[in-house]
Order: C-alpha cells, then structure tokens, then sequence
C-alpha cells in the first residue's frame, strides 16, 4: 500500500513534467526550425493601440486595449543592430504554431515590441505565451492584449486528456508495480526471517538484550531496503529524498518527545552489560531493598521483605547507588546494651560475648566482638558486632535472637541493667522545712527543736525514723526481685514447649523465597535481560 501510494501521488508530477517535456520540444523544434528567407520583403502593419487585431467572441473575456507591458530583463541599445520586426514576427508565431492552445493567437511586431492579441483558454496559457515571446532574441517588450476565454469545453477538455494519460500510464505500468509490490515483500520476509534467528543473534553476542538490539536493527535496515528498491524500480527516485529529509525531521521531534523513555532504554543497555546484580541477590537501590527478581527493557523488578513487588526504572538503577549484600555473603550486625555504672564493663563483655558465640548461626571467623561506645550519668554502654553468613540466616531474626541471649546471660551474672536515677539536692531552708514537717508529723513541737547543721547527729527518734524508712524501702526491693526471678522461670517454663523452636529459627523466610522463585519462573511478561553467564561488574 505504501508503494502504491507513492506512486499514485507522482503520477500528476510525472504526466506534468511529460507535458512540460512536449512544450520544450515543440518550442526548441520551432526555435530550431529555418525562419523564413530574409529576401522576401513584407509590409509590416504598424501597431494601431486603438483598434484590437481580432474581432470580440462572445462570452470570451476581454483585455483593455492598452494591454499590460512585459519588459525584457535586458539592456536595450542606443543604436541597435538592424532588427528585422518581420523575422520576429515570424518566429513567434511559428512557435504558437506548434503548442496546443496557442495557434490563435496573433502576433504584431513593432521595434523589438511584440503584441500578442488573440483568445486562451486561461491564464496559464496565456502566460506561457508572454514566456515564449521573451525568450526570442532582439524582443523589447511584450503587450499583453489576450483574451481567457475562461471556457468551460477548452478547460475541461485537457484536464480530461491529461486523466486519460494517467490511467493509460498506470495501466502500462502496473506489470512494474506488482514487480515492485513482490521485491518488496521478499526483502521484508528475509529481513524478518533473519531477525528471528535468535541462535544466530546469541552466537554473535551473548547479551540476550544486545542480541534482540541486533535483529530488530537488521529487521529495519532490511524494510528500509525494500522501501528504496521498490521505488527504484517505480521510478519514484524524487520521493527517497523526501522520505529520507521527512524522516529525520521526526525523528528529531520524536527524539525530544520520547527523551525519558529513550533514556531509560539506553540504561537498560548498560545494566544488561555490566550485570551489577543477578536473580536473587539482596540489593538495596536508593534506600529501596528488595531481593532480584528480573531486569527488564524498562524497569528493575525487587521482591521486598514484605512479599510486594517492585519496579524501579532502569535510569534511576544505572544512576542510583546499589547495594549489593549478596555479593559478600558474610555480613555483620550491631546492638547494644547498657550496664551499671558500678559493674565491670570487661566481665561484661565476657559474658555477653560468651552467649552470643554459642548461637549456632554467628560465624567463628570474623569473630564476634563487643566495645564500649559511651558512659553515661548511670549507666555504661556496650556495643555487640556479631558477623553471619546472609545465605542462609536472615539477618533480622538473627540480631532479634542474639539481644535477647545477651541480655539473659547479662542479667542471670548479676549485671543490672541501666534504671534512670535521679539525684535530689536540697538546701537549708528546704531542709529546714521538711524537720518541721517530721516534727508536726512525730507530735513534737517546731519551736522546741533547734534546727541547725548537727539538728540530724543529735536527734534519736529522727535517726530511729529514718532507720525505719529505710529498712521499710529494703523490704519493698525484696519484692521485685522475687518478681523478676519469677518471671525468669514462666519464660524458661513457656520457651521449654517444642512449639516454639520456630522462634529461633534465623533461616529466611522460606515464603517469601517461594514467591520469588515464582517471579522468576514467570516467563509471561518481559524478558529477563540478567544472564548468569555474562561478566558481572
């Protein structure tokens, strides 16, 4: 369809540039022809601008009688060479002679000033008679005293002719067109067989996503191919131009339109080159983690924590940072917790080392070790890095786990862990205050009490009183640690059930692998551009 339509549309320029061929030839036979013998001597009838040359025809159109002027882009000469108006006379009206439209009109020749009277059937002949008279040599001027007829028979009658030219030269040319259609059709059959060969393609490159580049650019170039041959043999050579200059003014408007979309294809290019990940592996991409699924033409497709996928474009994932923790499969993470001020960080750091290396998860090579980061107003902190292999424990399970074995083991030695305290200090006159206050409360009289710095020292029932308080707030502290013993054995007594060894379990999470193997093997949507084969970055 494409063919046919570029061919019917230069069918008029071809029957035109036909036509326009025949005039030239008419008028270079006219030119060419031998003038009539200079010897014969003919009166030459001078120009009356009052009276026209020809009688009027009805329904014709007529011109004034002072015609328009046409002056000849020449330098005229102060004493020309002798010109003889009748030879001029005579070639003009020789070459009206031989062009169709053109015979009636008639020729007055008067100093090199040529006027031309007579009935056209239109503007256009009209003109391209003024045309032909410029043309011939020792021509002044030419006065335009024609007629357009404007009839509607001498209008019609070569437009129909020029129809009847052009169906008869599509019927002669259709053996060439179907010619044209199949040698088109063959190269495009052949260039999409080609490109079909995907063993060919890997063959050459073993990028799958390099590969399909390959055999879609070969496919293109292949119709690109057809296209010119086929109008090659129309004779349709003028249009390749066309196409080719219309092409790459879209493309350049295209190229803006799509830049984003052209952008992330290149992206995709380069990752699928470089391979910086592979299925599976647990990134981290501009702060969104996930596990590799696929990497597509357009996106970078993870598998999060929580079972969701997501799609990342391939501009943001080639420009973006990535983090690959899969690459390393030993990976180390940190927790921390408190002792008191008063307890020995070191026997500490022992303790607690000595819980978290008996999990059978935590790595023996790079050790486990623990350092002191900060000693507050109350308490001493200790930091805990505890390496293990990320293949096959999950690494929040595991520090889950390992605070609480730490925590347990810190506790069961005596370390108390870090309660805020808080210190009050008094002045005198609240000091003061709170002596009259005991005093009101014991039955003693305020005014009969001294209140000075010894007021404590020499006072027996106050010493007693607070003797008391604090024997009373030592037998308060007995109760909580009688809770917290008891506590210790409802956990020991609800953990020692067999159902709850899932609980320590570090391993990962074996739905959400499921899922991502399914993703995997999920070949409906696009295809995946990671080759485990190819060099990784």
């Amino acid at each position: 369809m494409l063919l046919v339509s570029a061919w019917l549309w230069c069918l008029p320029a071809q029957a035109l540039t036909e036509a326009e061929q025949q005039d030239t030839n008419s008028e270079a036979a006219s030119v060419s022809a031998e003038p009539v013998a200079s010897n014969q001597e003919i009166e030459q009838q001078p120009v009356d601008s009052d009276k026209p040359d020809i009688a009027e025809t009805p329904g014709a159109v007529n011109v004034p009688t002072a015609g328009n002027i046409t002056d000849k882009d020449t330098v005229i000469a102060t004493k020309p060479d002798q010109v003889n108006d009748q030879d001029i006379k005579q070639r003009i009206s020789g070459i009206y002679s031989e062009i169709e439209g053109l015979k009636a009109l008639s020729v007055t020749v008067s100093q090199g000033v040529v006027s031309i009277s007579g009935e056209v059937p239109n503007e256009k002949k009209a003109q391209q008679a003024i045309s032909l008279a410029n043309r011939v040599s020792d021509v002044v001027a030419v006065e335009d005293r024609i007629s357009r007829t404007l009839d509607v028979q001498d209008n019609v009658t070569p437009v129909i002719s020029s129809l009847n030219q052009q169906i008869r030269a599509f019927i002669q040319a259709l053996p060439l067109l179907v010619v044209a259609i199949l040698v088109f059709a063959a190269v495009v059959w052949f260039g999409s067989w080609l490109a079909r060969r995907e063993s060919l393609w890997q063959r050459i490159t073993p990028n799958p996503f390099i590969a399909e580049l390959l055999a879609q650019t070969v496919k293109v170039l292949f119709f690109i191919i057809a296209l010119l041959l086929g109008l090659s043999l129309m004779g349709a050579e003028a249009i390749i131009g066309t196409l080719l200059g219309g092409a790459g003014v879209i493309g350049i408007a295209v190229g803006f339109a799509v830049k984003d979309t052209i952008e992330n294809y290149i992206a995709s290019l380069m990752l699928s080159i470089r391979q910086p990940f592979q299925a599976r592996d647990l990134v981290s991409i501009n702060g969104q983690q996930g596990i590799v699924v696929r990497l597509t033409s357009r996106a970078t497709i993870l598998m999060t924590s929580d079972g969701n996928q997501l799609r990342l474009p391939n501009s943001e994932v080639f420009k973006g940072t990535i983090l690959n923790y899969t690459k390393n499969p030993e990976r180390r993470f940190t927790f921390q917790l408190g002792v008191d001020a008063n307890d020995d960080p070191l026997a500490a750091i022992k303790v607690g080392l000595e819980a978290v290396n008996s999990l059978d998860f935590v790595l023996d090579n790079p050790k486990a070790v623990c350092i002191i980061t900060e000693v507050g107003d109350s308490n001493i902190m200790l930091e805990f890095q505890v390496w293990v292999d990320q293949t096959d424990t999950d690494i929040m399970k595991a520090r889950s786990i390992a605070i609480r074995e730490a925590k347990h083991a810190l506790e069961d030695h005596g370390f108390s862990l870090p309660e805020p305290i808080y210190r009050l200090r008094f002045n005198q006159d609240v000091e003061h205050a709170i002596m009259q206050l005991h005093s009101a409360l014991s039955g003693e009289s305020a005014e009969s009490t001294e209140y000075d710095n010894s007021f404590v020292a020499n006072n027996p029932k106050l010493i007693e009183a607070l003797s008391k308080q604090i024997a009373a707030l030592n037998n308060q502290a007995k109760p909580d640690t009688v809770q917290k013993e008891q506590a210790k054995q409802r956990a020991k007594q609800i953990l020692g059930d067999k159902a709850v060894k899932e609980i320590f379990d570090a391993k990962p999470d074996p739905k959400l692998m499921q899922k991502v193997e399914e993703e995997i093997q999920d070949h409906s949507g696009d295809k995946d551009l990671l080759d485990g084969n190819s060099p990784q970055e």
